[in-house]
């Protein structure tokens, strides 16, 4: 019998470690090549990890809920085979290690083991859970499970939140001077009689008022990561808004005209999402400084165009799936890869890296009814735009022959940005830019 190593796979390229959500396998459970073993989740998507090999499960050596780096060993899987499935086998053709350097490698591992084993882990004891968000900042930043343990968490039934430990690691120095305090005690007490100790009221966060008829919803894990995103990106950057409206008449003639024709001959429904991200596509083009990111003081100006596409997902939230390079495709491929997207995105179906990379993001607030809304920057990025609903409108037509009233189909688009780094002068005429090119779309093109 042979031993076979399944590890956290490579998940993309700015992903390093994943969450363990569940356990689809247990100890003992015959598995087939490519059966699921496992549930991850990252700070981007959910996904499944497969088994390279046929075997039984012998060994796990993760719990639900803790936090795996990429390529740690997540289990042991027994196979039937020879040497080919030993664990770290010699592939062919890979030169033999000698004796000395095996000895040195061992002894490196055991070195390593034994400095891991001098670190003692955060875990969640007794009643008290704690998430592995608190549990990996815990332990980059040094607090011991004695300290993580009298800390006092303001979440739901007294759990510590990411807030809760990140103001106590910024108080550093009070942790600091308990120790000071026990060394100069005497000078402590001295101070204390001729000074009377006055205590800083505690803030408390007031608990929502609820009657016995309300329901307690908990947020789901993909919930609370929107809601940090959030509110980290209003802390981030300066938003500001511009409004435009645009008359999409031709597009909807255009489209009504080609889409089942499209449909009979590339087996896809041809929606306006693809139009209108080819459009901001050439829009970003035109003004490479919207397609950029901030990191501190310094302005990284992207050379891809990698379009985010905010999707719903059955359980309200919304992912943002990537398009990359998507000045580069033509409007079938687009059309593909939109619905590609899209439909992966709603069967949870995602891979880590298609939801990364972005340099700017389209979502369509129209599809919901709204005529216009006022996004939030998904950072790092410094701009988003908002697609309203399309409306059939009375509107003044301007011809030769003078100006009349007449029934056109129009939309609002609302561009949010970051102020910090994007005048309102540069954000208007993106926006304008967009519009213009949807006003004048060929009613004679084909695909």
């Amino acid at each position: 019998m042979a031993k076979f190593e399944l590890k956290l796979p490579k998940m993309g390229e700015s992903v390093a470690e994943a969450t363990i959500t569940s356990w689809l396998k247990e100890v003992g459970d015959t598995i087939e090549m490519d059966d699921p073993i496992l549930e991850i989740a990252t700070d981007k998507v959910d996904s499944e990890v497969p088994s390279e090999v046929d075997g039984v499960l012998v060994e796990k050596f993760f719990n639900v809920d803790e936090v795996v780096q990429v390529g740690q060993v997540l289990a042991i899987i027994e196979t039937k085979g020879g040497d080919k499935a030993e664990v770290d086998s010699v592939e062919e053709g890979a030169p033999m290690v000698s004796k000395e350097e095996e000895r040195a490698v061992e002894q490196l591992t055991q070195s390593i083991t034994k400095a891991k084993e001098t670190i003692a882990p955060v875990i969640s004891s007794g009643d008290r859970f704690y998430s592995p968000l608190v549990k990996n900042i815990a332990k980059q930043e040094g607090v011991s499970q004695q300290e993580l343990d009298a800390l006092k968490g303001t979440g739901k039934d007294g759990r510590v939140t990411k807030n809760d430990i990140l103001d106590y690691i910024e108080n550093g120095a009070e942790r600091q001077g308990q120790a000071s305090t026990i060394t100069h005690s005497k000078t402590v007490e001295a101070q204390s009689i001729q000074q009377p100790k006055v205590e800083k009221p505690k803030e408390t966060v007031q608990p929502v008022l609820s009657s016995g008829e309300d329901e307690i919803i908990e947020m789901t894990r993909m919930g609370k990561l929107v809601a940090e995103h959030m509110v980290h990106s209003v802390q981030t950057s300066a938003h500001v808004q511009s409004f435009i409206e645009a008359d999409v008449t031709k597009i909807w003639n255009w489209r009504n005209k080609v889409k089942d024709a499209f449909m009979k001959r590339e087996g896809e429904n041809l929606t306006f999402t693809p139009v209108f991200m080819e459009v901001v596509a050439k829009a970003l083009r035109d003004y490479p400084m919207m397609n950029i990111s901030v990191q501190g003081t310094s302005v990284i100006k992207k050379k891809n165009i990698n379009l985010g596409m905010a999707a719903a997902l059955p359980d309200g939230n919304l992912i943002v799936p990537v398009i990359k390079n998507a000045d580069q495709l033509n409007l079938v491929g687009m059309t593909k890869k939109v619905n590609d997207l899209a439909n992966r995105a709603r069967l949870n179906q995602l891979k880590p890296d298609e939801v990364q990379g972005g340099t700017y993001t389209v979502t369509n607030v129209g599809s919901f009814g709204s005529i216009m809304g006022t996004p939030i920057i998904n950072q790092p990025q410094v701009g988003i735009l908002a697609l309203g609903a399309i409306r059939k409108v009375p509107a003044v037509i301007e011809t030769s022959e003078g100006d009349f009233i007449g029934i056109r189909y129009k939309m609002f688009l609302s561009h949010s940005y970051d102020h910090r780094v994007v005048n309102g002068a540069l954000g208007g005429m993106f926006v304008k830019a967009v519009k213009d090119y949807l006003e004048a779309w060929d009613t004679n093109r084909e695909i």
